[in-house]
């Protein structure tokens, strides 16, 4: 039997043994994109925290840290939310150094119970992939779980 796509399975995983892995994984399987990726900021970066790979590979240190002004995640800032399909024909783009790496990219902030702005999750992809309405609004139901769990993933 199919679990639904709601922010109460995902909420139900993260409560249970192999949380936030299981939760992302959970997460990741209703999207194409390769990434399902948590992002804190420290500053002037962005540190990954969790990331799952749909292929199961060793984390690419191009993703381990990032520097904010180099990275999509600002625009998230801005904007309270960020959706490219195509990096390479998204003229919002034009001239960032990651436009046309990473291709695929959609993605919500991470606020902590007081409102305060943490980081971010998103799915993305080096190749390019829409992402259905239903999922985005899932990957911001998801922030909003994420909210008590963000304390445990501080350093």
């Amino acid at each position: 039997m199919e679990s639904l796509r709601d922010a109460a399975t995902f909420s139900g995983l993260l409560s249970q043994e192999g949380g936030l892995q299981s939760a992302l994984a959970w997460l990741n399987e209703g999207v194409a994109h390769r990434y399902t990726a948590i992002y804190r900021f420290e500053g002037e970066l962005l540190r990954n925290v969790a990331l799952y790979d749909k292929l199961d590979q060793v984390r690419p240190e191009f993703l381990l840290v990032v520097p904010f002004r180099h990275s999509f995640c600002q625009f998230v800032l801005r904007d309270q939310a960020f959706r490219t399909e195509d990096s390479r024909l998204d003229k919002r783009l034009d001239g960032h150094p990651y436009q046309g790496v990473v291709v695929s990219y959609h993605s919500v902030p991470l606020t902590t119970g007081e409102g305060a702005l943490w980081g971010t999750m998103s799915h993305f992809d080096m190749v390019g992939h829409p992402l259905p309405d239903e999922e985005f609004e899932l990957l911001q139901q998801a922030a909003l779980a994420l909210r008590g769990h963000l304390k445990s993933l501080d350093p």
